[in-house]
């Protein structure tokens, strides 16, 4: 396999005889709690390759397995995962009993396999242009709902810069609930993110809507977005798990965290681990907020996945006021990063202005992340820890 890969378990110049040996272990999951309900009758294995096995060894494992009638496919997901449709435990056992290449053989009991804890249990790390995700680290994605200018676009990056930000958004394709609302830029948006980025060395990750889209910005961009109303948009997802970019998957308000992770299991069953959740608030009786924000989820599916999961405090409240307490509970329930929407004047914002930070509240709110995640054992990641934006700032402007 190749040493590339950000999630390879091997260590580098490992010669292929150290994989050679003992029998690979065979793992029944068995799923508790309440994700139990969601179980079905193991049918398929998953295949965790030996770190350092060379490639034409697991050719020709792949190559016996689909003689023996297997339908076997090799992905490049951390070491190497084999997937082998319809073969259970006693197959596993006596197809790969002495196998050098196999490390271990899972047997799942949910529909998603590949995204499953156990499968990589030390977690994967996400990287977008040198920003690590899953890690010790908390990171902090800063920026505007949308793109509505190169100047605006420039002006808040380098305000997100200065706030201790390591990853900028902004939306250059935006799905609005009204046809009249403002929509975005389009190409246009992504080249203003792109002079942004020059200019403050920030990476970003942006929305992308439809699947056609995709090769098109993949050279532009660090990241994709896959919108909360795209979740389950197969033909972008398929798309995506092609294009050898980092994809931010956020959660459906309406969707069951199953739901939600066989949306990734999309990706990595495409050959993309690089895959960060987000969870974004889900849609229940109370109005009082724009969403309900599901810490409990949050932290559900970092016992579930090995995936690196973030949470948008600014979509699930709807309420500039309540991002950093969420944001700070993030951190507590044990969430990988937030993503905030921060602009330099939230009233005359072209979307959704009322839950846009101004860049001084992004710095207090980066300051207390900072001071906070050393005692949970993080870190902040991106630039040194900022100081307390002054108290002299200038106040929030309100809309009448």
């Amino acid at each position: 396999m190749t040493d590339q890969n950000p999630n390879s378990r091997s260590s580098p110049g490992q010669p292929p005889e150290a994989v050679a040996g003992h029998p690979p272990e065979v793992v029944v999951l068995r799923t508790g709690g309440p994700m139990s309900s969601r179980r079905i009758e193991p049918t398929s294995a998953v295949a965790t390759l030996a770190p350092g096995t060379p490639e034409e060894l697991v050719q020709r494992l792949v190559d016996r397995l689909r003689h023996a009638g297997v339908d076997a496919s090799q992905l490049d997901l951390g070491d190497g995962v084999l997937m082998l449709p319809g073969v259970t435990a006693v197959g596993a056992t006596r197809l790969l009993a002495g196998e050098p290449a196999v490390e271990r053989v899972y047997i799942p009991d949910t529909r998603y396999r590949l995204v499953r804890r156990e499968i990589f249990p030390g977690g994967t790390i996400v990287d977008v242009a040198g920003v690590k995700f899953g890690g010790p680290e908390f990171v902090v994605i800063a920026g505007p709902c949308a793109v509505e200018s190169p100047e605006q676009v420039l002006a808040v990056a380098e305000g997100v810069a200065r706030a201790g930000a390591a990853v900028m958004r902004g939306g250059a394709f935006k799905p609005r609930t009204s046809p009249y609302d403002f929509q975005g830029l389009g190409r246009q948006g992504v080249e203003a993110l792109v002079g942004a980025r020059t200019a403050t060395g920030l990476p970003f990750i942006t929305e992308v809507m439809r699947h056609d889209l995709v090769e098109e910005m993949a050279p532009l961009v660090d990241g994709f977005q896959v919108g909360a109303r795209n979740m389950q948009n197969f033909d972008l997802l398929r798309a995506l798990a092609e294009a050898g970019r980092p994809v931010l998957l956020k959660r459906n308000p309406g969707a069951t965290i199953e739901e939600w992770l066989l949306a990734a299991e999309y990706l990595l069953a495409g050959g993309n681990d690089q895959v960060i959740l987000c969870e974004r608030g889900i849609r229940t009786f109370s109005v009082d907020t724009r969403y309900t924000l599901d810490l409990a989820s949050v932290a559900l599916a970092k016992r579930e996945t090995h995936l690196p999961v973030i949470v948008d405090p600014s979509h699930a409240t709807g309420d500039a006021s309540l991002i950093a307490p969420m944001a700070k509970a993030a951190l507590g329930a044990g969430a990988d990063g937030v993503m905030v929407e921060v602009h330099y004047d939230p009233a005359v914002a072209l979307s959704d202005g009322f839950q846009a930070l101004t860049p001084a509240e992004l710095t207090s709110l980066v300051a207390d992340l900072a001071a906070l995640a050393p005692q949970l054992g993080r870190a902040l990641a991106g630039a040194p820890t900022p100081a307390r934006a002054p108290e002299t700032a200038v106040p929030r402007a309100v809309s009448s």
